[in-house]
């Protein structure tokens, strides 16, 4: 479930994200986009959760 739910909030929070600054440029919304921008969310996450900042932690 760790790994679930940080891809559930990038996808939730790329959504609205993506819907509002398309509205403001007044293009159509395409999911394909969202769904990349929550993906490299997603990995940011991993990367810093498991890696980074977990050994900065132990020193």
């Amino acid at each position: 479930m760790r790994f679930f739910w940080p891809l559930f909030w990038a996808f939730l929070i790329s959504c609205v994200v993506s819907y509002v600054l398309i509205s403001m440029a007044g293009n159509t919304f395409e999911i394909g986009s969202t769904l990349a921008a929550a993906l490299v969310i997603t990995l940011a996450v991993y990367v810093l959760g498991e890696g980074v900042l977990k050994g900065e932690s132990d020193q």
